[in-house]
């Protein structure tokens, strides 16, 4: 059986700074035909997979239904597939138009998932920004002078945000472990500065271990290592795009996109095997 590296119905390239890209050669390849084992084992190693040039799905059903290829998917009120669609008066940043702060999926819900599987339906188009930026903490961990990681690992945040689907309180600190190899990783979610009147909903974030200057210089040298362009990718969508990522190690936010611009994504997020218990769940 050949595998994603070897198969001539697509081209693989690495992605800058951090990724792979499967790039469909044949007209009418589906995604389908990339086995998920092989699939699954690249987002392990490379962290982001990317899947362009793919036919793939015409509805949710469809896309829910492939994810589960990849096991057991995270139920939520809704059902598995959040469409990401900007909503005339949205409750929730999620649905604006606005960035999005760094963080990782699951942290306010009782399971933590190991991937997350991202469908653009429609691109916002070229110069509307919009791109969904990932983190490589890892990486950001090993090329930090250790005398600043050292300040990080000090550090627990305390986050509570409420929303349609949850109120929930979760406590970790910023540097921790990979839950299944054990590799150093930052859990954090990337304050948003409280003025900010144009940013919905804002969480209730606590930072201690430190006074007031010492977090103050950890936001700051935190922020800009994991912004650093040798560790931050921002995927510009393209239509037909899907993206596989690894939630244990990045964090992951959105640029701003123009409002009105036709930006529609789907995602759904997958469990490990276990499915991963929230370490750090309040409530």
């Amino acid at each position: 059986m050949s595998t994603p590296a070897t198969d001539s119905r697509w081209a693989v390239e690495p992605v800058t700074p951090f990724g792979l890209a499967l790039h469909a050669t044949v007209p009418g390849t589906h995604v389908r035909e990339v086995p998920v084992e092989a699939l699954r084992a690249l987002v392990r190693e490379h962290h982001l997979v990317l899947l362009r040039g793919f036919d793939s799905f015409d509805s949710a059903g469809q896309f829910s239904a492939y994810c589960e290829s990849w096991g057991e998917l995270a139920q939520w009120p809704f059902g598995t597939v959040l469409e990401l669609v900007e909503k005339e008066q949205p409750e929730d940043h999620i649905f604006d138009s606005s960035y999005m702060p760094m963080h990782w999926d699951g942290m306010y819900r009782d399971h933590i998932p190991e991937f997350q599987v991202f469908q653009c339906v429609h691109a916002p188009g070229v110069d509307n920004g919009g791109e969904t930026t990932f983190s490589h903490t890892p990486r950001v961990l090993e090329r930090t002078d250790p005398r600043t990681v050292e300040q990080w690992a000090r550090v627990t945040g305390t986050y509570h945000r409420a929303m349609e689907f949850y109120d929930s309180v979760t406590v970790s600190p910023i540097v921790t472990t990979h839950p299944v190899t054990g590799t150093p990783v930052i859990r954090y979610n990337e304050p948003t500065a409280a003025d900010d009147q144009d940013f919905v909903n804002h969480p209730d974030l606590t930072f201690t271990g430190l006074d007031d200057a010492g977090i103050a210089e950890v936001h700051r040298t935190l922020r800009a290592a994991l912004y650093d362009p040798e560790h931050l990718y921002a995927h510009a969508w393209q239509t037909g795009d899907l993206v596989f990522t690894d939630n244990y190690t990045l964090l992951h936010g959105r640029n701003a996109f123009t409002s009105g611009a036709p930006r529609h994504l789907r995602r759904v997020q997958v469990h490990g095997n276990p499915p991963l218990a929230n370490p750090g769940l309040v409530k």
